[in-house]
């Protein structure tokens, strides 16, 4: 078989030759199209559903969410595992699939689940999808340089408006707010009041809500016109809370600021986020999508905080907590110049052994057509460059050559004993 292999391409050699120079321009081609990252992905092929029921014990997440969730999940397809935590007010449940499942098909498979187990849950407690991303795919952090604004407006501006920025950018799953404090009216409400005025908590929550609504209603026509009519009622700050209206009192309307205070405040904090020793901070995680370029996504994110840096009040500015990128570039630099030095010296030292340089120059060759025919199979297998990988390259080279050395001294050897066999024959 392999003698008919070598006669094959003995008798094709121009042909074996075009072979080869277009798997090395392939493989050009794959090198630059070949994710890369600093260390390979070995994370599960899970999904994450996330249940929020605030001031809720985790007992009762637990009994009411998780265990309904995870029941209903069970029958989905390809499914390995399935892993659930339940804590004060938060539901995680982890649906891990087998490694050859499609992360988007089951992502879809989980979500049509949901929609059925919608039913079993608490009314107004709806399951959300994580991103899709893995473990490994926060590729970067960072946060404000705001001397001269508080955390509340800082965590404002990063929700409403640098978030929503950066999550158009190509290969972001999501980008996750930290730090500061979100935004909330708070009603302090005095229980003597309430009693005082008659008037239940109940009541207050449902005039509270029912009062911060825009309504729409019919048109009619007046001079040749016709009017739109709408009821415009939505809450723009605390003088509205403090106005609504919860009842009366022998014919006096008791308003919300007579049974308590409002307040703007802060939701419930159950940490802090400080950068260097030097104080609390406010930012953000910038969480890549599965299978992405992870250095690509870094660029392309830095390239669209520019222009978001443009629209930020005066005196805030962007720094970075966490970028692999550059630890990514660095390994994979470390890596090329490791490469380059491993094939220089194969090749001074398969010359100087040879001592033929037509025979080194076919074992040399050998090395770049294999490390671009590697990245082909790379990308047919889903693989990133990474550490792991290139150092395997780098690991392969010496094996590359041997078959080579081995091939052209025993052809070397072959021709001279057959030289000599018919010098002996024709003297």
């Amino acid at each position: 078989m392999i003698q008919n292999l070598i006669k094959l391409s003995l008798r094709n050699r121009y042909f074996v030759l075009l072979i080869a120079i277009g798997l090395f321009i392939w493989g050009i081609f794959a090198v630059r199209d070949n994710p890369i990252d600093a260390i390979p992905d070995l994370s599960e092929n899970q999904v994450i559903v996330f249940t929020e029921w605030m001031g809720r014990s985790p007992q009762i997440i637990e009994d009411q969410v998780t265990f309904p969730l995870v029941s209903n999940l069970q029958g989905i397809p390809k499914i390995k595992n399935i892993r659930a935590s339940s804590m004060f007010g938060m539901s995680f449940v982890y649906v891990i699939f087998e490694d050859n499942v499609d992360i988007y098909w089951a992502r879809t498979r989980v979500l049509e689940r949901l929609n059925y187990a919608q039913r079993l849950l608490p009314q107004d407690v709806t399951p959300t999808l994580g991103p899709d991303g893995t473990g490994v795919g926060h590729v970067f952090w960072y946060h404000f340089d705001a001397p001269k604004m508080d955390l509340g407006d800082q965590r404002a501006l990063q929700d409403w408006y640098v978030k929503f920025a950066l999550q158009t950018v190509p290969g972001v799953a999501e980008v996750a707010s930290f730090g500061g404090f979100e935004k909330q009216y708070q009603l302090i409400v005095d229980p003597v009041k309430l009693q005082y005025y008659n008037v239940s908590l109940m009541d207050v929550m449902n005039k509270v809500k029912a009062n911060n609504n825009d309504v729409g209603g019919r048109k009619f026509e007046m001079a040749d016109m016709a009017y739109v009519i709408r009821g415009l009622g939505y809450i723009k700050n605390v003088a509205d809370i403090e106005e609504i209206a919860l009842g009366n009192y022998n014919g006096i309307p008791v308003r919300v600021k007579d049974i308590g205070s409002v307040q703007m405040g802060g939701d419930l904090r159950l940490g802090i986020f400080d950068a260097d020793g030097e104080g609390e901070v406010v930012g953000g995680i910038v969480v890549a999508r599965y299978g992405e370029n992870a250095d690509k996504v870094i660029n392309d994110v830095k390239e669209k905080m520019k222009d978001v840096e443009k629209g930020l009040p005066e005196g805030v500015t962007f720094k970075t907590s966490y970028d692999r990128s550059t630890l990514i570039e660095g390994a994979i630099d470390n890596i090329k110049t490791k490469l380059i030095e491993e094939i220089i010296v194969v090749a001074i030292i398969v010359i100087l052994f040879l001592f033929h340089w037509r025979s080194a120059f076919s074992i040399i060759i050998q090395i770049p057509v294999t490390i671009a025919i590697s990245f082909i199979l790379l990308n047919a297998f889903g693989l990133s460059s990474n550490i792991m990988s290139l150092t395997g390259i780098a690991l392969a080279i010496g094996v590359i050559v041997d078959n080579g050395i081995i091939m052209s001294e025993n052809a070397y050897k072959n021709l001279s004993d057959w030289q000599n066999h018919q010098q002996n024959k024709n003297p």
